[in-house]
């Protein structure tokens, strides 16, 4: 049993690395298909559900853990989860360090700290994990559920207090004036035009409600087996929960780039649904010959992520010529011709496939990182 549902969580958690790669990835941002990107602000797109999925995924693993940690002195369990939190944090800054080097006129000169992105998505990550782990550890699931529940309505409330016109709003939301006030514009992110961190400190907060829901529904799935009537509260608790960030989203709209806590609610839904159906192919259909290619990923999934973003960085440093990234040459010289949309979504794909092909060296020689 145990086996068989890590074989569905290691699918949930490739698929969600696998597609992140290919909506992180296209040959280019200005002819990708639509729902390969984010919704601009309010609103809710496919790739939406990657991140929050992966989250959802940190908080299945978190269930068969947990339990392990009972038997443990309570100084070693917060080391662990505080030396885990700290390590994928500062691998997602050195990411965006990295190759610490820039040139400036021609020259190569060493890239300043003060310029460097501190929040992301490792980052948040990390941060998500070690408040739910800390939560779930010291107050039980039942307690940290009611906690999750209040900093959904909290951070609800922070933005409607806090912010400055529209409270929803890019410029006026409060967690950009936290974030600029914390790190100043050097430190965030510039993608959406101004400096706005959509991985930023305030937002992290409501985004610990994905995990701690993967925890619950882990935990549930553990307790209960794989049943017809597990799956089918799987099924009525994600409805239920897309139900209600439906009548939420009158109020606090679903937007990914805030974390709304509508946001969350359908997001931990879809899971919800995602998961069920996953497991239902798999332990009740028997279907499995799809089921190695998603576990490459899933199994090493921390080292894949890395694995794309640093090779696609290095693909932007290294030039074929003055004006020309080896990206932009690649993409230019063999994509294009397939069309400029499918050209940029096979692009992505051709990366997501190398990425593949290194998971599965790794995993025939059972090399598994972990942190």
């Amino acid at each position: 049993m145990a086996t068989q549902r890590f074989t569905a969580l290691d699918v949930f958690r490739g698929m969600t690395i696998c597609f992140m790669i290919i909506v992180n990835t296209p040959g280019n941002g200005n002819t990708t298909w639509s729902p390969l990107l984010h919704a601009h602000w309010h609103g809710f797109t496919p790739t939406d559900l990657v991140f929050p999925s992966f989250l959802f995924a940190v908080g299945n693993a978190l269930s068969f853990v947990l339990p392990k940690w009972a038997n443990l002195p309570t100084r070693a369990v917060v080391w662990k989860i505080l030396k885990r939190t700290f390590i994928i944090f500062l691998l997602g800054y050195l990411m965006y360090w990295f190759p610490f080097v820039k040139q400036v006129n021609g020259n190569i000169i060493f890239a300043p700290f003060s310029e460097t992105r501190v929040f992301g998505v490792l980052q948040r990550i990390g941060l998500c994990y070690g408040i739910a782990a800390l939560l779930l550890y010291f107050f039980k699931p039942k307690l940290t559920v009611l906690i999750t529940i209040s900093i959904l309505a909290l951070y609800w409330i922070v933005l409607l207090l806090y912010g400055q016109g529209d409270p929803f709003s890019l410029e006026g939301n409060a967690g950009i004036l936290l974030d600029k006030w914390l790190l100043g514009d050097a430190h965030l992110y510039h993608g959406e035009g101004v400096a706005f961190d959509p991985e930023g400190l305030l937002s992290t907060l409501p985004a610990v409600g994905n995990v701690v829901g993967g925890f619950v529904v882990g935990s549930f799935i553990q307790k209960h087996g794989k049943t017809y009537e597990t799956l089918t509260k799987l099924l009525l608790a994600g409805a239920g929960l897309m139900a209600i960030a439906w009548i939420l989203n009158h109020f606090i709209p679903v937007n990914k780039k805030l974390w709304t806590s509508s946001f969350v609610l359908l997001t931990v839904g879809l899971d919800c649904i995602i998961i069920a159906a996953i497991i239902y192919i798999i332990d009740f259909l028997h279907k499995t010959k799809w089921t190695y290619f998603f576990e490459v990923f899933g199994r090493n999934p921390l080292f894949i992520y890395l694995l794309s973003e640093l090779g696609v960085i290095l693909l932007y440093v290294f030039s074929v010529h003055p004006k020309q990234s080896v990206y932009k040459w690649l993409y230019d010289t063999i994509y294009v011709h397939a069309g400029d949309y499918l050209g940029s979504f096979l692009f992505a794909v051709s990366i997501m496939l190398v990425c593949w092909l290194a998971g599965y060296f790794m995993d025939k020689r059972k090399i598994y990182v972990r942190v």
